[in-house]
């Protein structure tokens, strides 16, 4: 008898176990998520590293030798088309012009006193020619000293905001020093390298419109108010980096881009009939990315695919998927090549309503 109530107990500790144990089994089973592509039209947003240059940049230099006797502007000043910017001491070349002048004068007077003679033909036609020849020369000469007294006073040539000033009041400056920077912030101009592939989608795709439309990311982080637009690609690529060179341009109503400033260009790209699925279902080896599908007999499926573009938690699939397999959401680190498994479907919308989906 009592052998008997042993066995019995054993038995329902036995019974239980297994029960336990066939119970987890079943979780473990049922504890895979599946899913499938999403084929959708989306958008992706292209990033690139630009350098910000103003529309007009120009030196300011001196042309002619002297002593800087004035400076009216300050660094960063924002000046005028004709505004006086500097001058340099005009004295010596003040009275180079006025020796021309008077030499125009005297030789005018010359001129005249043989017109008068050789209207009463006392003296050869030849003689009143050579006078006037040297009436011109001495025109000339007068018009090249008032150049070079103009050349003294140095003047901005259009709108814009003077840089580092190069030489202070008093310096000595030859033909040819640099005396400041101006920069048209008006309109700025954002130069960014795009490969090759991508310039020739952009110019055989309608994503061509998108040109119109660039933003521009700066340095903080933020996005730039005014939006852009891509006017310009330079005619050759770079050889040794594929690349080839787009130009943007921005309207800077508040002059907030300076020249010489960086930031990223941000450009959407259409994607249409995209087959995008969750990165999470996704993992790699040996540097290629793989996904779980699922056949008619709910084997598992070890399925390469390649990427062709990456969003937050997404990636839109290039190739691998035709958009209508089932693949492994959850559970990938419990299945090898060949199982075959029990599993919960969930629909791709309700999968990608909790991850990030840019829509069009």
């Amino acid at each position: 008898m009592k052998n008997t109530i042993i066995f019995l107990a054993c038995f329902a500790v036995l019974t239980c176990t297994s029960c336990k144990t066939h119970t987890e089994e079943k979780e473990e089973e049922l504890n895979f998520i599946v899913s499938a592509p999403l084929l959708q039209d989306t958008t992706i947003v292209k990033q690139y590293v630009s350098q910000v240059r103003a529309i007009r940049h120009i030196e300011v230099r001196s042309q002619e030798r002297g002593y800087l006797e004035k400076v009216y502007v300050d660094e960063g000043q924002y000046v005028h088309k004709g505004q006086l910017l500097f001058q340099i001491m005009p004295k010596l070349y003040n009275a180079e012009y006025h020796r021309a002048q008077a030499e125009v004068e005297a030789i005018a007077i010359e001129v005249q006193n043989i017109q008068t003679l050789a209207d009463k033909n006392v003296v050869a036609p030849n003689e009143l020619a050579m006078a006037k020849a040297k009436l011109k020369k001495a025109q000339a000469e007068m018009e090249l000293a008032s150049a070079h007294l103009q050349f003294t006073k140095i003047t901005a040539p259009y709108d814009g905001i003077i840089d580092h000033l190069d030489m202070k009041l008093g310096s000595l400056v030859d033909e040819g020093d640099l005396l400041t920077t101006l920069s048209d912030n008006s309109t700025m101009w954002v130069y960014f390298n795009v490969p090759e592939a991508e310039y020739l989608n952009y110019k055989t795709h309608k994503s061509e419109q998108n040109l119109n439309q660039v933003q521009l990311l700066l340095a903080n982080q933020d996005v730039y108010t005014q939006q852009g637009k891509v006017e310009t690609i330079e005619a050759d690529f770079n050889n040794e980096t594929g690349n080839i060179a787009f130009r943007a341009s921005f309207p800077n109503p508040e002059n907030l881009l300076r020249n010489g400033q960086t930031g990223v260009i941000l450009m959407n790209i259409p994607m249409p009939h995209a087959i995008i699925i969750p990165q999470k279902a996704t993992f790699e080896i040996m540097d290629k990315k793989y996904v779980y599908t699922l056949d008619d007999q709910d084997k598992i499926k070890l399925t390469p695919i390649t990427v062709k573009a990456e969003l937050p938690d997404l990636y839109v699939v290039k190739s691998g998927l035709n958009g209508k397999e089932k693949i492994l959401l959850e559970g990938i680190r419990k299945v090898q090549n060949g199982d075959k498994i029990t599993y919960a479907f969930k629909e791709p919308k309700q999968v990608l309503t909790q991850l990030v989906l840019p829509s069009e």
